[in-house]
């Protein structure tokens, strides 16, 4: 209950934020108004971007970090 009373004034805060930031931006700098969920944390799920990587860097990351740590759990004499 008490969530839902913090989501309810975060909604009512949110939309007042979102007037106020309106009425005082520039049109020419920003052109696309604010809404409320830029200004709600309860709202705000941005997707973290996706980054792209080689398969050099994935088995320099997955592959030769396991090696490392078998080595490091084996005793010297039995080590390859």
């Amino acid at each position: 209950m008490a969530e839902a009373r913090s989501r309810e004034r975060w909604a009512h805060t949110s939309a007042l934020l979102a007037l106020t930031a309106n009425v005082h931006r520039d049109h020419r700098k920003k052109p696309t108004p604010y809404k409320p969920a830029d200004f709600n944390p309860y709202q705000r799920r941005r997707e973290m971007p996706v980054r792209k990587a080689s398969i050099e860097v994935l088995k320099r990351v997955f592959v030769d970090s396991q090696r490392r740590n078998v080595l490091e759990r084996t005793p010297t004499s039995e080590r390859p």
